[in-house]
C-alpha cells in the first residue's frame, strides 16, 4: 500500500532520551540466564578527569527502542561525588555503547 497505510511495526519507538547524556564505560556481570548487571561505571567528568562509580543500585531494567534502534535502559541510583544521583545507563545494542542519561 501506498505511503506505509497498514503497516505495523512490532515494537513501536519510544521517543527520544531526556536529559543530559555523557558517555560511558561499563564493567557488567551477565547472570546464567544471560541477565546483564551493571557492576561499575568511568565516565569523564567537566575537567577531563575520568571518575569511577562502583556504587550503583539498579531500580529496573528494560528493552527500549530509540529511533528504531534496540537498547536496554536502567533505572538506577548512583554514589558519586557524596551524593545519591537518579540516572537513566542506557546500553545501545547495535552500537555496543553505554550512555549515562541524567536528568
Amino acid at each position: 500500500m501506498a505511503f506505509g497505510v497498514g503497516i505495523h511495526s512490532p515494537q513501536p519507538d519510544r521517543g527520544g532520551v531526556r536529559g543530559t547524556q555523557k558517555k560511558a564505560a561499563c564493567e557488567c556481570w551477565f547472570t546464567s540466564t544471560g541477565r546483564m548487571i551493571p557492576l561499575m561505571l568511568k565516565i569523564e567528568d567537566e575537567d577531563g578527569q575520568i571518575q569511577t562509580i562502583r556504587r550503583i543500585r539498579v531500580h529496573s531494567q528494560e528493552k527500549r527502542m530509540y529511533a528504531g534502534i534496540p537498547s536496554i535502559e536502567y533505572d538506577c541510583t548512583l554514589f558519586a561525588w557524596n551524593r545519591e544521583i537518579r540516572a537513566w545507563l542506557i546500553y545501545y545494542q547495535t552500537e555496543n555503547r553505554w550512555v549515562l542519561c541524567v536528568p
